[in-house]
C-alpha cells in the first residue's frame, strides 16, 4: 500500500493512494477516543463508572471561576434575604442530611434577582441557583428541595464533568471528519463538515436529556432523605407544564418537557419507596 500526501484516495496504479490528510484524521480520532475511554472513574453516588478527565477539585474551582458571570446574567444574587435564607437553608438540608455531604463538593445555594426567568441550575463543584421567578411558582418547601435536590444530583453525578470529556471527543472526532471530508478544491465537501457538527451536537443534547431523567431520581432519594415529599418533585413539573401553556420557561432550554418526566419520577418514587411514601415528611 502506498501512502501518498495529497492525493484523493482513488486508485492509482496497482496500489490504492490514501491521502495524508486522512491519516492525521484518523490519528486525531483515534487519540480522541482513547483519551475518553481510558479516564474512567468510579462514582460511588450513582454507583457507576464514568468517563471524566477533570478532578472534582477542578469541578470546584470551575463552578467557583463561572459563578459571578452566570450570577449576572440573570441580575446578578437577590436582595431578598428572607428568601436568600429559605433556599440556603433548605439547601444546606440536602447536603448535611444525605450522602452529599460526603462527597468533596462545597456547596452554594444561591436566589437570584431575576423575576421572569423561571430556571434553577448548577454549576460544576456545588454552586446551585434559583431564580426569583421560579421561586415564586412554587409553593412549598417541598417543592423548593426537589428542585435543589434536582440540581445536587447534577453536581454529584458529576454530569458536568461528563458533558466536557464527551465535547472534548465529539470536537475531536468531529474535527477528524472535516478534516477527512473536506477538499479546498471541493465546495461541495462543506456541507460534510456542516453535517459532522450537527451530529456532533445532536449526540450531546441526547446525553444531556439521559442527565436530567438521572438527577430527578437522585433528587427523589435526596429529598426523601433530607425530609422531604418526594412527591413535591411531580408538583414542580406540573407547575411548569401550567406555565408553559402560556409561555416558554428558560427551563426548559436545559430541562426536559415535564410532561415525559412525571411519569420517571413516579417510578422513582415507587422504586425508592416499594411500600409507599411515608408518613411526617414535609409536602
Amino acid at each position: 500500500m502506498v501512502f501518498a500526501s495529497g492525493s484523493t484516495g482513488e486508485p492509482s496504479g496497482g496500489g490504492f493512494r490514501i491521502s495524508g490528510r486522512l491519516i492525521i484524521a484518523l490519528v486525531i480520532a483515534a487519540f480522541s477516543i482513547i483519551g475518553y475511554l481510558s479516564s474512567t472513574e468510579y462514582n460511588p453516588i450513582t454507583q457507576q463508572k464514568q468517563h471524566v478527565d477533570i478532578s472534582p477539585q477542578q469541578e470546584i474551582t470551575l463552578g467557583l471561576q463561572s459563578a459571578p458571570q452566570m450570577a449576572n446574567q440573570f441580575g446578578g444574587m437577590s436582595r431578598n434575604a428572607t428568601m436568600q435564607a429559605e433556599v440556603s437553608e433548605i439547601g444546606n438540608s440536602l447536603v448535611s442530611k444525605t450522602e452529599v455531604g460526603t462527597t468533596p463538593y462545597k456547596f452554594d445555594f444561591h436566589l437570584l434577582a431575576d423575576q421572569k426567568t423561571i430556571n434553577a441550575f448548577a454549576l460544576p463543584g456545588g454552586q446551585v441557583f434559583i431564580t426569583e421567578g421560579l421561586l415564586k411558582l412554587l409553593n412549598t418547601r417541598g417543592e423548593v428541595a426537589c428542585t435543589l435536590a434536582h440540581e445536587v444530583g447534577h453536581v454529584v453525578a458529576r454530569h458536568s464533568a461528563q458533558q466536557i470529556a464527551k465535547q472534548q471527543l465529539s470536537q475531536g472526532l468531529t474535527g477528524a471528519a472535516v478534516l477527512a471530508t473536506y477538499d479546498p478544491n471541493d465546495p461541495s465537501t462543506q456541507n460534510n463538515a456542516a453535517v459532522a457538527a450537527l451530529i456532533a451536537q445532536v449526540v450531546s443534547l441526547k446525553f444531556g436529556r439521559q442527565d436530567e431523567l438521572e438527577a430527578d431520581k437522585l433528587g427523589v432519594r435526596f429529598a426523601a432523605k433530607a425530609g422531604y415529599d418526594p412527591r413535591s418533585m411531580i408538583k414542580v413539573m406540573q407547575i411548569l407544564e401550567k406555565v408553559s401553556r402560556s409561555r416558554t420557561p428558560e427551563f426548559f432550554s436545559t430541562h426536559p418537557n415535564p410532561q415525559h418526566r412525571i411519569e420517571r419520577i413516579q417510578e422513582a418514587i415507587d422504586q425508592e419507596f416499594p411500600g409507599g411514601v411515608p408518613d411526617g415528611l414535609t409536602p
